[in-house]
Formats: C-alpha cells, structure tokens, sequence
C-alpha cells in the first residue's frame, strides 16, 4: 500500500488480487445481492485509490480496507435506500438439488442466511467479520473505533440474536 501511496497505481491490481474475493464474500453475506456486492467492491478500491494518502500504516493494511468498506457500504444504501429483504437471499442458497443431506444442507443454509439478515446491521457486521472473515477482534475494534472487550461482547450477544432468529425460523426449539 504504501507503493500505491507514493504513486505506484499499478500495485493497486496486486492488493486487489490479494484481497477482492474476502470483500466481495463480506458484502454478499452483509447484503444478499450479488450485484450490490460487486458495486461496492469496485467503490471500496476506487476509494482506496482515491484516499491513497490517508493510509497512514499505523494499523494493518486490511484494518484500513474494512474501514473504507464499511463506510462504502453506509454510503452505498443511503444513496439507494436498499432494504434488504428475506427473499433477496433465494438466488444465493438455491441450486439444482441431487440428495436430500444436500437438501438439508441447503435449507440450514438458507436459514442461517435469513436468520444473519434479520439482525441489525452492527450485529450483522461483527458476526460476518469475526466468524465468516476470521477477523480478529482486536482488528474488528480498530474498525468500529471501539475497545477489543467490546466487540466480544457484541459478538456474543449477536450470536445469541443469530441463533434465536435460526430457531424461530425453522420452528424449533433453542435448548
């Protein structure tokens, strides 16, 4: 970054090889849209470019980067009011089905996706980070400003959010 940073605009093609696919999977499971997630991956490099001289190097390069797609995606659904609603998330979860475990398999899947678009967006946010990014959580609490302890408390609360809307959506009882 700090290459890009003094001018070198070509390394920019090598931070997006390295990280394009882990922003694209966050915006997707944030936003259920394939094609918001692709608008949005393009404005977060588009940004980095153009705030180029902001980058500091005081916290990691991908500390930076979740803070831009952050704001990228606040800045994305002011600007079309998107809601995000449970059957966006249909063309995601369904495909040509070839055993009933698979079947299985899909419906958990399209639950857990339901069940994560029901919850806040802050909630949403430190679960697909923390557990579908594998982001630490000392990073995450750079990200959203805040102490490390916080985050894992709002991780733990989120996922106790998480699993009481899988199990009302699926009928079941949480034990």
């Amino acid at each position: 970054m700090f290459q890009v940073k003094d001018g070198d605009l070509g390394k920019l093609g090598i931070l997006f090889e390295r990280h394009h696919k882990i922003l694209y999977n966050l915006f997707l499971r944030l936003t259920g849209s394939r094609e918001a997630s692709e608008d949005l991956l393009q404005e977060v490099f588009l940004r980095i470019l153009k705030y180029r001289n902001t980058y500091q190097g005081s916290s990691e390069f991908t500390t930076w980067m979740f803070q831009i797609a952050r704001n990228s995606r606040a800045d994305y659904f002011k600007k079309k009011k998107f809601e995000n609603a449970d059957d966006e998330s249909e063309d995601l979860i369904s495909r040509d089905l070839i055993a009933s475990e698979h079947f299985e398999k899909e419906q958990e899947a399209k639950l857990l996706h339901m069940a994560l678009s029901r919850l806040p967006e802050e909630d949403r946010e430190v679960l697909v980070l923390s557990r579908f990014q594998n982001i630490k959580y000392r990073e995450i609490a750079q990200i959203f400003g805040c102490l490390e302890g916080t985050i894992k408390a709002r991780v733990h609360r989120a996922m106790q959010r998480l699993r009481d809307n899988f199990f009302e959506l699926s009928g079941e009882r949480a034990s």
